[in-house]
């Protein structure tokens, strides 16, 4: 079988944004008259057409199978194996659309609309749509409607689009054009929004693109897209506007204050020196209060330059040789405790204080969470990072439609307790939830996921023979789970939807 080895959503891709967008008065204003904040998910414009370059000299409006085929086989040899065959035209439309920043602030966003279409019965008449969130990228120009060079959204668009599944996949504030001067990560109530108004925003657009909703909403996401699809979910089941059909997140951080506690207690992942200040970053901006000055988390050295670092437009060496960042030193070479194994973490150059990481642990000790699986956040952190990532924590609602949780056990990004402590914590609250560890064998022939299963341990094979170990491991996060966690989720998604 072959195998995808260049699906990677960059964790070290660029850096030193724009400016902030802040609220408030100009300066130089007196008394401004008041104007309404625009209507959330309403459209800036009409929905544009998104050409797709299917060579050098061929662009086309619509890709049709047989075309889409070719074209996903160029980019990435292997793909149609874990995606199957394209079995609808696929059209892609970009919708920018008003949303809210991390402090309320109005902003606009855009999203990528990758409508079916066809005389097959998977892509004639209304269709279901997918809510699609996408994993975390360090450049603002990320944008889910360029499938010819954004290998994720080329992916959503042969596994759900040309199954049939109309796809609405943000961008989010602060990528893919959005004004906004900062990204406002993992907040669970400001991405939850923008997915939202994103899906307004394209059911706005629908008649005109003619996309025809068939009422069925499926919503997922990877990697930070898949705590976003669970935040998302929770929110929509706080109201009576949607009507979610099922949910799936993959390979997402929804443990979030277990994962911060591991991170500072000796264990860091793989992409830390960058998921900690896009954290930072997201909180501060959400009013959270983690700094008075950079400077009482940050080594000196980076402190001048960190705030609104990420997502921008410099790339990872560049992050690096130019000092902004360190490569993988998130912590001092003498800042204890250090987990066996995790040595490349810890070293010169540093990214954090030891003071504060002193702080942060001394809180653990005196408030510890995730004591008990059943409430894992009956705690009551008095550090300001550790109470911020318990608020946003996703181990705090039941879901009330059938979820999937998809994952790999051996992931040195996104551990996989994340989705094992949700699963049971979702159990425990009375939510139906299938579990899928990718990475686990065939449970007999009557597997529902032997497929993927079975494709995943034979592309992660065939890497290690290739490449070593080694490989396996820088691939395994975006790589090697991410493709067939969401070919799984298709398949679970059309078991739903044909109960």
């Amino acid at each position: 079988m072959r195998y995808p080895l260049a699906f990677a959503l960059p964790l070290l891709l660029a850096a030193c944004g724009g400016g902030t967008t802040v609220g408030g008065t100009p300066s130089g204003v007196a008394n401004p008259t008041p104007v309404a904040a625009p209507a959330r998910g309403s459209l800036l414009a009409s929905a544009t057409a998104v050409p797709v370059a299917l060579s050098a000299s061929v662009r086309v409006a619509t890709v049709q199978p047989a075309e889409m085929a070719a074209f996903l086989e160029a980019a990435q040899s292997g793909t149609t194996a874990i995606s199957g065959p394209p079995q609808c035209a696929v059209s892609i439309y970009r919708v920018h659309y008003n949303t809210i920043g991390g402090a309320g602030e109005a902003t606009d966003a855009s999203a990528a609309v990758m409508v079916p279409s066809g005389t097959g019965s998977s892509c004639s008449n209304s269709r279901p749509v997918l809510l699609y969130a996408h994993g975390t990228s360090l450049q603002k120009s990320y944008d889910m409607a360029d499938i010819a060079n954004n290998t994720e959204s080329r992916l959503a668009a042969a596994i759900f689009a040309a199954q049939g599944f109309i796809v609405v996949a943000p961008n989010y504030a602060g990528y893919g054009g959005s004004s906004l001067g900062y990204h406002p990560y993992l907040d669970r109530d400001q991405q939850s929004a923008d997915m939202i108004d994103a899906l307004r925003a394209a059911r706005a657009a629908f008649p005109a693109i003619g996309a025809r909703d068939s009422g069925k909403l499926m919503v997922t996401g990877y990697s930070q897209g898949g705590y976003v699809a669970l935040a998302t979910q929770r929110a929509m089941q706080g109201g009576g506007e949607f009507a979610v059909t099922a949910a799936a997140g993959m390979s997402g951080p929804y443990a979030l204050a277990r994962f911060g506690d591991q991170l500072f207690g000796g264990a860091p992942r793989d992409g830390a020196t960058v998921v900690v200040p896009l954290l930072i970053n997201a909180g501060q901006h959400a009013g959270a209060g983690l700094y008075r000055n950079p400077a009482e988390i940050y080594e000196a050295q980076y402190a001048g330059g960190i705030v609104d670092l990420v997502p921008g437009t410099l790339g990872s060496s560049e992050l690096v040789s130019q000092g902004k960042l360190p490569a993988t030193a998130l912590f001092a070479s003498d800042s204890m405790p250090q987990a066996s194994g995790y040595g490349q973490y810890f070293g010169a150059g540093n990214l954090v204080r030891s003071d504060y990481r002193a702080g942060y642990l001394a809180d653990m000790a005196a408030h510890p969470c995730s004591q008990d699986a059943r409430a894992p956040l009956s705690c009551a952190p008095a550090q300001a990072l550790r109470s911020w990532l318990v608020r946003n924590d996703l181990r705090s609602y039941a879901p009330n439609v059938p979820l999937l949780l998809c994952g790999g056990d051996g992931d040195p990004t996104v551990p996989y307790f994340n989705t094992s402590d949700s699963a049971a914590y979702f159990r425990a609250r009375g939510a139906a939830v299938t579990e899928l560890n990718i990475d686990s064998s065939m449970d007999g022939l009557n597997d529902f996921f032997r497929l993927p299963k079975l494709g995943f341990a034979t592309a992660k094979a065939a890497l290690r023979a290739a490449s070593g170990g080694d490989a396996v491991a820088s691939s395994y996060h975006a790589g090697l789970v991410a493709p067939f966690c969401m070919a799984a989720t298709r398949d679970w998604f059309q078991s739903v939807l044909a109960r």
